[in-house]
Formats: C-alpha cells, sequence, structure tokens
C-alpha cells in the first residue's frame, strides 16, 4: 500500500489517509439523499436514483484513487442535478431520458477532450493569478454552503441573505460544532475536522436534531438493485425518448452540462491541490490528466446507471484539510459509498448542522492563497476579484472561473501586454461570453 500510494513519498500515513478519506465522505454524504429528491422532481424513481448516486460516487473515486491516484472524490453534482430537473426537464420540456442523453454525450466529449489532451491545454492556459484565485474562491464558495447549511445565513427577500435565528435549536448546534472544531484546529489535534462532526452529530442527540430514529430514509435494497441500472442503461437508448431524441434536438443543453462540468472540475482540482501544496512551480497538478479522465468517464457511467452529471466534489477540500495527500483518501471515500448502500441510515444520521462547521473551517484553510494574488496591480487583481466574488456570490465555480477567463484578456489587452495571454484564452473568452448571454441557466 505504501509503495502503491507513495504514502512516505507524500509525507503520510495510512491512519491519515483513511481519516481524510472518512472526513470527505461525511461532509458531502448529503448528497445521497439530496440527489434523489431532485431527481424525483424530474419523474425519476428516488431508490433507483439513490442506488445510482452511491455506484457512481463509487466508480468515480475509486477511478480517482487508484489511477490518478489523488485524494478527491466525486458524486453526481450539486447545481447540475438542480439544472437537470428544473432546467433540462422542468423549464426545456426535455424528458428526463433525454436528459440523461445529454450527460451522457456530455461525458463522451469529456473523455475525447481529455483523452486528445485538450482540457490539460486549457489547464495551463489558466493563469497563476486566477489559479490562486480559484482556491481562494472555492473558500468563500464552501465557507458559503456551510453558513446556509448550518442556518447561520438565511434567505431574505430584502438583502437576498441575512442572519438566522440563533434561537433556533439547528442554528445553535451549529455554533456549538463551529465553536468545538474551531478550538480542536487551533490547538492542531489530528483529525479535528472528524472529531468535530462526531461530537456535534452526539451534542444534537439530546437537543433533537440528530435523528436517530432512521424514520426519515427508507429503502428496499433487493428490488432496488433490479431498478439502478433500469432508469439509464435502458432509457438512455429509447428511440423515442432517448439518446435519438437528444442527438436530434438542440445541442445547447448538451454543451451546457459539458461547460460546468468541466471548469468545475478544474477549479476544484486546482483549487483544492493549491491548498494541498500539490501544484508544481508552473501552477500544474501531478495526473491532472488522469484525474479529469476519472470525472469524464465517471460522468457517462452515471447516465448509463440513471443519474446526472458526475463531477469533483469541493468538499474534498475537507479531507485535504485532514491531511488527505493520496489516492488512498479517494479509496476509502468511494468504499464508503459503496457501503451506504446497505447502510445508508447511519451515512445520513450526520445533521447537516454537524458538517457545516467543518466546510466553514475549510474555508477559512482555503482562502491562504489569496496571499499570491498581487493586488497591487490592478490587471492582475482585477479577473482574480472577479473569480473569487462571483464564484461564491453565484453558488457557481464554472461562472467564477468564466467571470475570471473574461476580464483577464481584457485588462490585459487594454495595458498593451498581449504577450501576457495564452492564444486560447481569446476562444475562451469568445465561448464563455457566448455561454452566459444564449446557454440555459
Amino acid at each position: 500500500m505504501n509503495e502503491f500510494f507513495k504514502l512516505k513519498e507524500h509525507n503520510t500515513t495510512v491512519r491519515t489517509e483513511v481519516i481524510a478519506g472518512l472526513t470527505t465522505f461525511v461532509t458531502m454524504a448529503y448528497i445521497l439523499v439530496v440527489n434523489p429528491v431532485y431527481l424525483s422532481v424530474a419523474g425519476m424513481d428516488f431508490n433507483a436514483v439513490f442506488m445510482a448516486t452511491c455506484i457512481s460516487a463509487a466508480i468515480g473515486t475509486l477511478i480517482m484513487g487508484l489511477y490518478a491516484k489523488l485524494p478527491f472524490a466525486q458524486a453526481p453534482g450539486m447545481g447540475l442535478n438542480a439544472f437537470f430537473a428544473y432546467t433540462v426537464v422542468g423549464a426545456l420540456g426535455y424528458t428526463w431520458e433525454a436528459a440523461l442523453a445529454a450527460v451522457f454525450l456530455s461525458g463522451i466529449f469529456f473523455i475525447i477532450l481529455t483523452v486528445t489532451g485538450f482540457r490539460k491545454v486549457i489547464v495551463e492556459a489558466i493563469p497563476n493569478s486566477l489559479k490562486h484565485a480559484i482556491g481562494a474562491g472555492i473558500g468563500l464558495f464552501i465557507a458559503f454552503i456551510g453558513f446556509q447549511n448550518s442556518g447561520i445565513v438565511v434567505n431574505s427577500e430584502a438583502t437576498l441573505v441575512t442572519i438566522g435565528d440563533f434561537t433556533e435549536p439547528t442554528v445553535l448546534l451549529a455554533v456549538i460544532g463551529l465553536v468545538i472544531t474551531a478550538v480542536l484546529m487551533a490547538k492542531k489535534v489530528r483529525g479535528g475536522l472528524l472529531l468535530g462532526i462526531i461530537a456535534t452529530t452526539l451534542i444534537g442527540i439530546p437537543m433533537g436534531v440528530t435523528d436517530t430514529t432512521f424514520n426519515s430514509f427508507s429503502l428496499n435494497i433487493m428490488p432496488t438493485l433490479g431498478k439502478a441500472f433500469t432508469p439509464g442503461f435502458a432509457q438512455l437508448f429509447n428511440m423515442e425518448n432517448g439518446l435519438v431524441a437528444m442527438l436530434s434536438s438542440v445541442f445547447v443543453v448538451i454543451l451546457s452540462f459539458m461547460l460546468v462540468d468541466m471548469f468545475d472540475t478544474i477549479g476544484t482540482l486546482i483549487g483544492t491541490g493549491a491548498k494541498a501544496g500539490m501544484l508544481d512551480q508552473d501552477g500544474k497538478l501531478p495526473n491532472m490528466e488522469k484525474a479529469m479522465l476519472a470525472d469524464a468517464v465517471a460522468t457517462s457511467a452515471g447516465a448509463l446507471l440513471g443519474t446526472s452529471t458526475v463531477t469533483t466534489y469541493v468538499e474534498s477540500a475537507a479531507g485535504v484539510a485532514e491531511g488527505g495527500k493520496t489516492g488512498l483518501t479517494a479509496v476509502t471515500t468511494g468504499v464508503l459509498f459503496l457501503l451506504s448502500i446497505f447502510l445508508a441510515p447511519f451515512a445520513l444520521m450526520v445533521p447537516a448542522q454537524a458538517t457545516a462547521p467543518a466546510l466553514i473551517v475549510v474555508g477559512v484553510l482555503m482562502m491562504t492563497t489569496i496571499k499570491n494574488i498581487n493586488f497591487d496591480d490592478f490587471e492582475e487583481s482585477l479577473p482574480a476579484f472577479f473569480t473569487l466574488a462571483i464564484m461564491a456570490f453565484t453558488y457557481s465555480i464554472s461562472n467564477g472561473i468564466a467571470a475570471g477567463l473574461i476580464f483577464y484578456p481584457i485588462t490585459k489587452l487594454a495595458t498593451g501586454k498581449t504577450k501576457e495571454i495564452h492564444p486560447l484564452l481569446y476562444f475562451l473568452f469568445i465561448v464563455f461570453v457566448l455561454k452566459l448571454a444564449f446557454l440555459p441557466r
């Protein structure tokens, strides 16, 4: 195991990697229920989507760990599942079978772009200042998710967001968990994030927040095993509603899935890799092309199983913050996703208020990359600021990257520094302008 994952070379241990993988899993286990809830709106079977979520997440994460040997986890993406259910099926009127076909095709295109090396070229074309901004932006983004999940930040008609009600047991539990986690991290306790999650979950039992009855989740495993492949594999090639229908229809839906997934994944890999100190002097992540291939394969496999786009999860930063540096972290998370098929009630017993403090603290840790941005240089700082701000304010990694890649060539052209603009950035500028102008959101 040490030789395969090169644990000594990365100055880590089996214990550290396993704890990191467990931490990543716990922070993203919510997707096991949330994804079926979203896709059931599109008319899909809840239990079948649950199975597809578990299996596709395991496939993508295990490929990431065993092939790319990187500590990142994958699962059907939040935002992409909402786009699937509410925009593609709901607003645009496609069947869910056709929507799955679009996801499948986007995954195939991913594989082609990755094998040909085009996605690697895109990563190399992104300026270092924007790569550091992506890391900081993910920090703000993941902290915002934590604040929302905890109830510390809530919706407001007047100001869009406002402070939550601290008299609510759920919010109070999250605050207690945040204090516990902060103290553990300040004292540099090994496994502080995971211990904080466990402690908060236990405290939530007498407070009535942690559900120990398991009444909130019920799943009949054996019938669902048979259903898991039916929605995706059989219906995907349905002549009336599936792949054929999508091929003869509007291409923009496939392009939308592809662009969002591509830049979400690129952003997560770069941002989290920067925080882990995994980027080389040129800002490149080792085995980046293998990581992106894992993402592409998982997306197509997920569509065959019957779920929306599988992508690299920003919550992987929680595992990295716990010291995860190798593929063993991802393998641990992937195995836990497989076990979730049979142990789902236990995995889902951890309330959002227990994982939210970990996400907030990880946000703090991710912000350290901002120190590498030269804010005294306006032509560098403006695109970088737009990257991290838009990422958090629009709840989208790809939107933040789009903003940065649009304004970077603008500021460089304005100052006559055309040599600092990678030729591919002109193409990406046009792509993102067209995406924002014409593609569905």
